[in-house]
C-alpha cells in the first residue's frame, strides 16, 4: 500500500470500545422507545421509538405553520406599507395555534368545506378589529397551505437526516467491527471473491453519504415559498407582489418562486424521489441483511428480543421481523412516485384534485420513511456478526472463490496471456463444480497449469484472508466518514 507523508492516520477504536458503543446505542434506542401512532399492520410498533414525523403531518403542527405564514406575510405587507404595521404585529402576536379555538376552527372548515376559512375567521377574531380583516390579503388558499406544508416538508428533512446521522453512527461501528472478518463477495447471487464485512458496510455508507449531500444540494430549490394570489400572476398583490414574496420567503428561510403558479408541484415531487432514493438504499441494505440472516447462510442476524414470537406453529422460528418491515416499508415509499407523478398533472392554473394526490403523496412518503430509518437504527445497532457461519460459507467451494486470484497470477506467470489463463482456470472449476473434486486436486493434475504454479504458491493463492484486495483500508475510511457526517448531522439545518 502508498504511504502518503504526513497523512494522519485513523485512529480505530479497540474491539471492546466498540462493544461498549454498541451497547450503548441499544441502551439508547430502548430510552427512546414510546407509544406512537403507527398503523397496526406493524406489529414490531411496540419495540420502535417514535421519530416525530407522524406528528409533524397533524392538524395542530400544520396549521401552526400555515400561521406562520400568514405572520410573515403580514410583516412583509407591512414593510412595503400595504398594511399598518400595528396590523402586522397583532398578527404575529396571535398567529399561534395554542391562542386559538381549534375545535371551532375544526368546526368551520368543516361546516364551510373550506381548508382555511375556520382559520380565517378565529384569527380574524383573535386579532380584532381593526385589524383581523387584514389577513390574507391579496393570498389565496393555496398560498398559504402549500407554503405551510413546505415548511412541515422541511420540519421531516431534518429529522429524517437525524435519523440517517443515527444510521452513521451505527455503521461506524460496524464498518470497523467486520473490517477484518473474512467473507464472500457475491455477484448474481453467487460467490465471486473473497470481501470482509466491513467492506460490504463501506458501499451503503458511501450510498448513503450522496443522499445527503443531495439534500444539501437540492434543499434550496424543494423548499419555496409560493405568494402569488389566485392562480399565480400577483393580480392583487400588484408590482410589489414579487417583493412581498420575496420578504415573506426569506422570514420563512424559503426560496421565492420564480413564477408562483399553482399548477406547479415539481418541487414537490422532488421530494418524493429523493426520499425514494434514500429508501433505496435502506431497502437494498434490508434486502441484505435478509439474506445473510437465512438458516442456510446465518452470517449475521438482526436483534431479536427476548419473549418475541416468530411463530404461533413453528415455535423454533426466529423471523426476521424488522428486516420484514423495512422491505415493505420501501416499496411503499416507491409507491408514493407514481402518485406524485400523477398530482404533477394540473389541468389549467389549478385542480383540486392534483393537489390532494401531491399531498398525500409528500406526506406518505415522510411517514413511511420515518417508519422505516428508526428499524434499520434499531436493526444496524443490535446487528450480530456470525465471523464463523461467514468462514464455514466461504470453504463451501472448495477454494473455487479463489479462482480469479489463481487465474491472474497464471495470466502474470504466462506472459500476460490472460485468455489462456482464462480458458485454463474456467476448465478447471467446471470440472471441480460437476465432479465435486476439490479444486486445488484438479489445478494440480494440469501440467500446463503446475509448470507455473507448484503446491505452495497454490496454497497461498487459495486463502481468502491474502486476497482482500483494499476491503479493510476502505472499511477503516468509510468509517471515518461515517463518523463524520455522523456528528455534523447532529447539527445540520436546511
Amino acid at each position: 500500500m502508498a504511504k502518503h507523508p504526513g497523512r494522519k492516520k485513523l485512529k480505530l477504536p479497540s474491539t471492546s470500545h466498540l462493544h461498549l458503543r454498541k451497547e450503548a446505542a441499544r441502551s439508547k434506542i430502548g430510552g427512546k422507545i414510546q407509544a406512537h401512532p403507527e398503523r397496526s399492520s406493524l406489529y414490531t410498533r411496540g419495540r420502535v421509538f417514535d421519530s416525530g414525523i407522524s406528528h409533524l403531518f397533524s392538524d395542530e403542527h400544520r396549521w401552526q405553520r400555515w400561521l406562520d405564514v400568514w405572520a410573515a406575510l403580514a410583516i412583509a405587507q407591512a414593510e412595503f406599507d400595504m398594511i399598518p404595521m400595528e396590523a402586522a404585529k397583532r398578527i404575529v402576536e396571535y398567529a399561534d395555534i395554542k391562542l386559538l379555538d381549534v375545535d371551532r376552527i375544526r368546526s368551520i372548515n368543516d361546516k364551510k368545506s373550506h381548508k382555511i376559512m375556520g382559520h380565517l375567521e378565529v384569527l380574524s377574531e383573535a386579532v380584532g378589529e381593526p385589524y383581523g380583516g387584514m389577513i390574507h390579503k391579496g393570498a389565496t388558499a393555496e398560498n398559504i397551505h402549500k407554503t405551510g406544508d413546505t415548511l412541515v416538508l422541511r420540519d421531516a428533512s431534518e429529522i429524517i437526516l437525524g435519523l440517517i446521522g443515527d444510521t452513521f453512527d451505527a455503521l461506524e461501528i460496524l464498518a470497523l467491527e467486520g473490517k477484518d472478518m473474512v467473507c464472500a463477495g457475491r455477484t448474481h447471487g453467487q460467490q465471486g471473491v473473497p470481501i470482509t464485512f466491513g467492506f460490504k458496510v463501506a458501499g451503503w455508507i458511501d450510498e448513503l453519504a450522496s443522499h445527503v449531500k443531495k439534500f444539501e444540494q437540492e434543499g434550496p430549490d424543494m423548499f419555496t415559498a409560493m405568494m402569488g394570489g389566485a392562480v399565480g400572476n400577483f393580480e392583487s398583490l400588484g408590482e410589489k407582489g414579487p417583493d412581498v414574496q420575496a420578504r415573506m420567503a426569506e422570514l420563512l428561510n424559503l426560496k421565492p418562486m420564480d413564477v408562483p403558479s399553482r399548477a406547479t408541484s415539481s418541487e414537490q415531487l422532488q421530494y418524493v424521489f429523493l426520499l425514494s432514493s434514500v429508501a433505496s438504499t435502506y431497502g437494498k441494505i434490508a434486502k441484505e441483511l435478509y439474506t445473510l440472516m437465512q438458516t442456510e447462510v446465518g452470517e449475521v442476524c438482526e436483534p431479536i428480543p427476548t419473549e418475541t414470537v416468530g411463530s404461533s406453529a413453528m415455535p423454533q422460528k426466529r423471523n426476521p421481523q424488522l428486516l420484514d418491515d423495512c422491505i415493505a416499508l420501501t416499496e411503499e415509499i416507491f409507491g408514493c412516485v407514481p402518485l406524485a407523478l400523477r398530482g404533477t398533472q394540473h389541468d389549467h392554473e389549478a385542480n383540486g384534485a392534483n393537489t390532494t394526490m401531491t399531498d398525500e403523496a409528500v406526506k406518505n412518503a415522510s411517514i413511511l420513511t420515518g417508519y422505516l430509518l428508526t428499524r434499520m437504527h434499531i436493526i444496524l445497532s443490535g446487528l450480530t456478526l456470525n465471523e464463523e457461519r461467514m468462514r464455514d460459507n466461504l470453504d463451501l467451494t472448495g477454494g473455487l472463490i479463489n479462482a480469479a486470484t489463481v487465474m491472474e497470477a497464471l495470466t502474470e506467470k504466462n506472459g500476460g496471456n490472460r485468455e489462456n489463463a482464462h480458458v485454463l482456470i474456467y476448465q478447471a472449476a467446471q470440472t471441480a463444480q460437476s465432479q465435486e473434486i476439490p479444486f486445488k486436486d484438479v489445478l494440480l493434475a494440469n501440467p500446463k497449469i503446475t509448470q507455473h504454479l507448484n503446491d505452495d504458491k497454490l496454497s497461498q493463492l487459495l486463502a481468502p484472508e491474502a486476497h482482500l484486495g483494499l476491503s479493510v483500508s476502505m472499511a477503516e475510511t468509510a468509517a471515518g466518514k461515517a463518523s463524520f457526517l455522523a456528528e455534523k448531522l447532529k447539527t445540520f439545518h436546511l
